[in-house]
């Protein structure tokens, strides 16, 4: 079995966590220039996370690590007027970037850090999400083990590493030696786990009496909490079990059809289900929300109310099922080629034993159900922000032909097409994400005080989101020719300005190292000729 899916099992199951496989770690940081004593970047259209329209141009000074000014100098289309603007002195550094979109660093809430079933060395895994823009990234398991999940997040605070700051939610259980099975054992481990220096806990499902102890323990030692609620436990314990309890966020979205049965109490399981069978696992999911309360009605309604007021979050990852719906789009999407490594690629490709890799007999009629699915779960999400609920963007990439990075990308083309406004896009993947893990005072918009985290970029995402992506977008030029435009220019972390297209070749040269190296090429399954 590959060792990815086995700690995902073991934590399922709350069994033992003895030892780990661990990735390559991230080598010294080579890249990026600053912090600056001072930095003013001039000119950009700023689009700030909060849910306000773009303006600009606008100056924005930093000094090391922090925003100190933010200035508006001029109006669109007029040259911009040099008085008024911040001074820069004989030793400030300053970057003229008139023209361009500066927005808010973006946080993947749901961002596992590869591992060794899919070969993927921590600087790969880094330098997609920072080619993207990614500043913060919560890791929901620490699956590398948690002192090497740790020891990466001090060196990334520090800025030894290219890396995005990172937080540790670590898989309850983790550690323990022997199973979790009762409340007083429960609290002990949620204690040991803040103990050895976990930013919050990763559920997936345990017993009532255990979830129960271990959601209001975390919460009162003033650690926050992620779930995805599992199918071998959701039967009697839901969403609304969990938020009631103090969980800060739901994952993907089992546990929430469940919270909302209006006519049985157990999903309607093929008769020869076997949850260990992946094929059926994501087959039957795909008829799970067909067999909720229907949009808007009573019951429906009851349940999204007691989710706002409990001030709950949602964190859908919808980018990490869309195979499910269209196997053919997810699979040949045009990054793969060149940036995916051909070990993760073999890990995607259909498998009875590495985890998400179901493909075993796909067919149009999941597809068809799959697509049925989304419309209903985007239904509920759309209408769960519009009533003021967070909801968040993670992708979970790494499984499921979704690729770090770029995936990301397409998680917030998803929550567009659930009906969000592009503003709202943003806000879900900076501000809301921050006020989720309790940073809003550091990070999640562009505002005095906080980090100077940015994406910078020449084209408008407001316009189309699929400027953002890596690949970037495709154009015709006035020589009727197509052409690429796009692509985050520049990543800003902690003050240091990151060439992003810089990082994003770096990455190419690791995928054709790789694959010169084993002689590999990228073929689709069962077509290897």
């Amino acid at each position: 079995m590959k060792k990815n899916l086995l700690w995902l099992l073991l934590a399922l199951f709350a069994l033992p966590f003895q030892s780990y496989s661990q990735i390559m770690p991230a080598p010294d940081r080579k890249e990026g220039e600053g912090p600056y004593d001072k930095l003013i970047i001039r000119g950009v259209t700023m689009i700030d996370g909060t849910g306000a329209p773009p303006i600009g141009p606008v100056d924005i000074v930093v000094q090391r690590n922090k925003i100190t000014e933010i200035k508006v100098v001029g109006y669109p289309g007029l040259p911009i007027k040099e008085q008024g603007r911040p001074i820069a002195g004989p030793n400030d550094k300053v970057l003229d970037l008139e023209g361009h979109f500066l927005l808010p660093g973006f946080i993947d809430m749901h961002g596992h850090i590869g591992g060794t079933g899919q070969g993927t060395p921590a600087e790969y895994v880094f330098k997609l999400w920072m080619s993207h823009g990614i500043t913060t990234v919560r890791d929901p398991a620490a699956g590398n083990g948690l002192s090497w999940v740790l020891d990466h997040k001090r060196k990334s605070l520090a800025n030894q590493i290219t890396a995005p700051r990172l937080l540790a939610y670590t898989v309850f259980g983790q550690g323990a030696t022997k199973p979790i099975t009762n409340a007083a054992e429960a609290r002990a481990w949620v204690n040991d786990n803040k103990a050895k220096g976990g930013d919050g806990i990763k559920f997936f499902g345990a017993k009532p009496e255990v979830m129960q102890a271990a959601l209001e323990e975390n919460k009162k030692i003033g650690l926050r909490s992620a779930m995805h609620h599992a199918q071998m436990d959701v039967a009697r314990w839901n969403v609304l079990h969990s938020a009631r309890a103090g969980l800060t966020t739901m994952e993907h979205w089992y546990g929430l059809p469940e919270a909302l049965f209006a006519d049985r109490t157990v999903q309607d399981y093929r008769l020869d289900y076997n949850y260990q069978n992946e094929q059926h696992r994501f087959g039957e999911a795909g008829k799970l929300w067909k067999q909720a309360a229907p949009p808007y009605s009573e019951h429906w309604n009851k349940v999204m109310d007691e989710l706002l007021a409990l001030d709950f979050t949602i964190d859908p990852t919808f980018n990490i099922y869309e195979a499910n719906r269209d196997l053919m789009r997810a699979r040949r999407a045009e990054w793969h080629e060149q940036y995916t490594l051909p070990s993760l690629w073999r890990y995607y490709k259909p498998s009875r034993e590495s985890h998400g890799s179901y493909w075993f007999d796909w067919t149009t009629e999941e597809e068809i159900q799959w697509k049925e699915n989304y419309r209903l779960w985007m239904t509920f999400v759309n209408e769960y922000k519009n009533r003021g609920g967070r909801v968040t963007t993670g992708s979970d990439s790494g499984f499921i032909y979704q690729l770090y990075g770029f995936a990301y990308i397409r998680e917030m083309e998803l929550l567009r097409e659930a009906g969000f406004h592009p503003l709202e896009v943003i806000r879900a993947s900076t501000l809301h994400a921050a006020e989720a893990l309790g940073m809003d005072k550091e990070i999640g918009s562009v505002e005095v005080g906080k980090l100077a985290d940015f994406v910078i970029l020449e084209e408008n995402p407001i316009q189309n989101l699929k400027v953002l992506y890596g690949t970037g977008a495709i154009r015709i030029n006035d020589q009727n020719e197509p052409i690429r435009v796009g692509g985050v220019k520049y990543t800003v972390k902690d003050g240091i300005v990151y060439d992003a297209k810089k990082l994003l070749q770096d990455v190419k040269t690791i995928v054709d190292q790789h694959k010169a190296r084993e002689n590999a090429r990228l073929t689709q399954p069962g077509l290897e000729y």
